[in-house]
């Protein structure tokens, strides 16, 4: 696909999402996904088409995550997204509304070398990878209570996972999880569901209220 037709097809799903991106934010979110359609000739980043990308490529890798943005407050300090993987949602958001620091953090070694790539070439500012396992970052006390918000996408939910959120949210801080299905009952004392009638489909909003 050439570049004219990525940007066509970029501006369509965008209109379609009531979305609009400026010339420089297009710019990236291009560099953004022509650097992952060539990491992932040689490692599996997505399962998602890329070459050619589809409607539903471009929605879930960039669109969702520009989307998301909307749900989260204008001022964000420390950010953790967890099992960063390909870079969505994390460096899309990045792009559209930049925390002051964002750590990814990615268990395998080649996907962090792709992850370090992406934040030197396109560039995506503020953003670090730290390459390690989700539960050894929220077991370090240094984070505790640290983050405004925490991303997840792609990883399995359940009630460790839901406390290692919590850990690392300070009160009032937000998590935003892509594609999962969450009951209230499952959550610990002191996370809680956002659930307002304009939250897009597939994502899931929590809070910590400090409990």
């Amino acid at each position: 696909m050439s570049q004219e037709d990525f940007r066509e097809l970029l501006a369509q799903r965008a209109d379609a999402a009531d979305l609009s991106f400026d010339s420089v934010l297009s710019d990236k979110l291009e560099a953004y996904f022509d650097l992952l359609t060539h990491w992932n000739n040689r490692i599996n980043l997505t399962s998602l088409p890329l070459e050619p990308p589809t409607a539903q490529t471009v929605d879930r890798l960039i669109l969702e995550p520009v989307v998301a943005t909307r749900l989260v407050r204008e001022s964000i300090s420390v950010w953790f997204d967890l099992g960063s993987g390909g870079g969505s949602p994390a460096i899309p958001m990045q792009l559209a509304h930049p925390a002051k620091r964002l750590i990814m953090v990615e268990s395998r070694d080649r996907k962090g070398a792709f992850l370090r790539e992406a934040i030197r070439a396109i560039p995506v500012d503020g953003s670090e990878v730290e390459v390690s396992r989700i539960e050894s970052v929220t077991g370090n006390s240094h984070n505790a209570g640290l983050a405004d918000l925490v991303t997840v996408r792609a990883v399995r939910m359940d009630a460790s996972l839901f406390g290692q959120i919590q850990t690392l949210l300070r009160f009032r801080g937000q998590a935003v999880l892509f594609g999962a299905k969450v009951d209230s009952a499952d959550l610990p004392r002191g996370l809680e569901l956002d659930a307002g009638p304009g939250l897009p489909p597939r994502l899931v909003l929590l809070h910590r209220n400090g409990l």
